[in-house]
C-alpha cells in the first residue's frame, strides 16, 4: 500500500474525517483516469445558481457534506434534485439544502452537476472493498436502483488488468445489456473495464475500506461517473 496519498484521501485524513465528499471521491477517481461528470462545490445560494450557469441547464443539486452517504434518502429526499432547467429551481434546492442541514446541525454544501441523460447507456456499479479475509476486492454489475433488487455482481480480488476486468463484465448475467441488446448501441465495454481496473488499483493502493460509484454510465463512446462514495480505513 502506498505511503503518499493522494490530495482528497489526504485532505480527508487532515479533518480527521474517514468518509470523502463526493467531490473528493470524483477527484479521487479523476486523478486514476475515470471521467466524471462537470461538478462545483458551493458555499451558498448565489454560488450554486452561478455555477449552473457556468456548468450549463440542465443540472443536479445534491447537498455535499462528510456527514451525508446516503445523499438521496436524506432530509425527506431534498439531499438530491435532478432535472432542474433554471436559475429559480436551483435556488430553490439550494435553499433546501442549507435550511436542512442547519435544521440538523451539520456542515453542509451543495455540489451543482451536469445532468445526464440516463438513456444513453447502461447504468453500472463499480467498487471495491478491503475484505477482512481476502483483502482489496473490485466488483461490478448492473448499477442505479437495480443493484439490490437483482445482485448481479462480478468480483475478483484486485489488482486486476483490462482483460481480468474484461472478463468479470461478460460473466455478469446483465452483460447481453452492454453488448447491443435488441438493437442498442453497445456500449464502450474497453472503457468500463479500464475503470473497473482503476478502482481496484485504488482499492489496493489506498488504505480505502470502500469505494462505490455507482452510478456509472456506461455508454457507446466512454464511461462516466455520476456518484461516488470513498470510506476509509479507520486509523
Amino acid at each position: 500500500m502506498s505511503e503518499s496519498l493522494p490530495d482528497p484521501i489526504a485532505a480527508a485524513r487532515a479533518d480527521g474525517r474517514d468518509t470523502l465528499t463526493e467531490a473528493e471521491g470524483k477527484r479521487l477517481l479523476a486523478s486514476v483516469g475515470v471521467d466524471t461528470t462537470a461538478f462545483e462545490v458551493c458555499s451558498d445560494v448565489d454560488e450554486a445558481v452561478d455555477a449552473a450557469d457556468r456548468i450549463g441547464y440542465p443540472v443536479v443539486v445534491k447537498v455535499s457534506s462528510p456527514d451525508v452517504t446516503h445523499k438521496s434518502d436524506w432530509a425527506g429526499g431534498v439531499g438530491v434534485a435532478v432535472g432542474l432547467d433554471t436559475p429559480e429551481t436551483v435556488r430553490e434546492a439550494a435553499e433546501a439544502i442549507f435550511d436542512a442541514a442547519s435544521e440538523r446541525g451539520i456542515e453542509a454544501d451543495v455540489l451543482v452537476e451536469e445532468a445526464m441523460d440516463l438513456e444513453r447507456g447502461t447504468e453500472v456499479i463499480v467498487g471495491g472493498v478491503r475484505d477482512p479475509s481476502f483483502g482489496p476486492v473490485v466488483l461490478t454489475g448492473l448499477g442505479g436502483v437495480f443493484t439490490e433488487i437483482f445482485e448481479d455482481t462480478s468480483h475478483r480480488i484486485a489488482p486486476i488488468d483490462a482483460e481480468e476486468a474484461r472478463a468479470m463484465i461478460e460473466e455478469l448475467q446483465s452483460a447481453p445489456l452492454l453488448s447491443g441488446y435488441r438493437g442498442s448501441d453497445p456500449a464502450d465495454v474497453g472503457s468500463l473495464a479500464e475503470a473497473i481496473a482503476s478502482v481496484g488499483d485504488l482499492v489496493d493502493d489506498y488504505p480505502i475500506a470502500e469505494l462505490d460509484v455507482n452510478p456509472v454510465l456506461a455508454t457507446t463512446d466512454g464511461v462516466i461517473a455520476l456518484d461516488a462514495l470513498v470510506v476509509l480505513e479507520e486509523r
